[in-house]
């Protein structure tokens, strides 16, 4: 590392953080936090035993009351200063995403520009909670409605977007004032803790927000969700996982939140603009080097253009520099680790097995570091294992189609259904096949979805619930009915 690297590293606890307090794991143990560009160790951080994750819940559970009862412009307030501090302090955040994730700094500043924005969308829902009071259909009482915090919350967040998956989460909770834990992912912690330093100068009392890092999620969280002390989970990560914690939440019924896995289908009529849907192809399969649950994963073009929309995608992912994202002008960084790069290196291999013809990319370069370049394969077939699975990986898979029905129904033949992407400049196409598409979002002539202020979150085996928007918060409220005689 530079001296400035090392500068940005150092500056970041890696103890745990609970009620209020920098703490280190009951037993010393710690895990190492990996630089994906060398392979090499960053620094150690520490591993919390399921000890440490009680004593959080425990700091979180006693917190609750004394925060709920916070006015909502105390907790509008402290994010409103998070948002701004992120802003602040945006060149080392950024570094410190680059040197433990991999994504570019540019890619970096962005994601916490992005995060930051939780914080200011969610500090003006918090003032914005509202209720009801109507009279009784038959007369003589009076309906009161009020929305309560959902009370102590556990939140854990995936390595692609290791600051905005966060803020995602923490933004509405603290808005609702619920009290949480939060868990990181282990390879990318260092991202969340030095948020945890922000919040706490920003005004957020002790318990409010813990967080403990951990390399066994299963082993620190279960116990936690088994509690019955937690009253809801958030958790962004695979359909795997997520259907396993959806089991351990139904023992105490458990509010839930789950941002799952996705397969998306990114589809260019005939009629499309090709420029427009070339530039927003990469920009839903490039972000993030393609480890995006939001990734464009099957790409149908009609077959009366796939070639040269094949042609000049190819050679926009041929020009992208890869590298480690601290460099000059590096588009496209390594992916997060080893088993992410034979998982993408198997599922090319597989598709071009089966009939694939590789238009640029294909391989790993050999050296340092977890990198696969920008590839484009065509003519993929439909049982090729890339197609029922997300590759997370920079490879965009082309697979020609005759008609609109043929197409939606290629989109739609999968049990993940979060974000789908449509280009036509026929407008009736766009909004029936927009309409038809089983998916909880679509783009309609755009690569990129996410937007704090719009509802984020898919149907099917890709989760439960929404967030960000105005609903965000209403995943962090419940709604209290009293009866008033009169």
């Amino acid at each position: 590392m530079t001296e400035h690297e090392n500068r940005v590293v150092s500056g970041v606890q890696k103890r745990l953080f609970i009620d209020g307090k920098w703490v280190d794991a009951t037993d010393g143990a710690t895990f190492d936090v990996l630089d994906p560009a060398t392979g090499e160790v960053l620094c150690a951080v520490a591993d919390a035993s399921p000890q440490d994750g009680r004593a959080a819940l425990d700091a979180a559970v006693a917190a609750q009351p004394e925060f709920a009862a916070l006015p909502p412009r105390e907790r509008a307030d402290m994010l409103t200063g998070a948002f701004e501090l992120l802003h602040e302090r945006i060149d080392d955040l950024a570094l410190l995403m680059t040197l433990e994730m991999g994504k570019p700094l540019a890619e970096a500043r962005g994601e916490i520009t992005y995060a930051a924005e939780f914080f200011r969308h969610f500090a003006a829902e918090a003032v914005r909670i509202d209720g009801g009071y109507q009279t009784a259909p038959a007369g003589g009482s009076r309906f009161l409605i009020a929305r309560q915090p959902v009370g102590p919350c556990l939140l854990i967040t995936p390595w692609n977007f290791p600051m905005a998956m966060g803020t995602r989460k923490l933004g509405p909770a603290i808005a609702a004032g619920c009290t949480s834990v939060i868990k990181p992912a282990h390879q990318t912690p260092l991202s969340m803790l030095a948020l945890m330093d922000i919040l706490s100068e920003v005004g957020v009392p002790a318990g409010a927000v813990n967080c403990v890092t951990a390399m066994d999620a299963g082993g620190v969280m279960e116990p936690l969700i088994r509690s019955g002390l937690a009253r809801k989970l958030s958790f962004t990560g695979s359909t795997k996982v997520g259907r396993m914690l959806l089991e351990q939440c139904a023992e105490k019924i458990l509010r839930t939140s789950l941002e799952l896995g996705g397969n998306a289908p990114l589809i260019v009529f005939e009629d499309a603009d090709l420029d427009e849907a070339v530039e927003g192809a990469i920009l839903a399969k490039m972000r993030n080097m393609g480890e995006a649950c939001t990734a464009a994963n099957r790409l149908f073009v009609h077959s009366s253009v796939i070639d040269e929309f094949g042609r000049r995608l190819a050679e926009r992912m041929a020009e992208m520099p890869v590298g480690r994202g601290t460099e000059d002008g590096v588009r496209v960084g390594p992916l997060i680790d080893e088993a992410a790069l034979q998982k993408v290196t198997s599922l090319v291999d597989d598709a071009v097995k089966r009939g694939a013809t590789v238009l640029t990319g294909g391989s790993a370069p050999s050296g340092p570091g977890f990198f696969y370049p920008p590839t484009v394969l065509s003519g993929v077939p439909r049982d090729a294992e890339m197609v029922g699975q997300e590759i997370f990986g920079p490879v965009a898979p082309l697979t020609p189609f005759d008609t609109e029905e043929e197409a939606v129904a290629a989109a739609n033949d999968t049990e993940y259904g979060l974000v789908s992407y449509v280009f036509t400049n026929d407008l009736r196409r766009a909004l029936r096949v927009a309409e038809a598409l089983e998916t909880g979002m679509v783009g309609l002539n755009q690569g990129i979805v996410s937007n704090p202020a719009a509802p984020f979150g898919g149907i099917k085996e890709s989760g439960l619930g929404r967030e960000g928007g105005a609903v965000g918060i209403d995943e962090f409220l419940e709604t209290k009915y009293v009866g008033i005689k009169m």
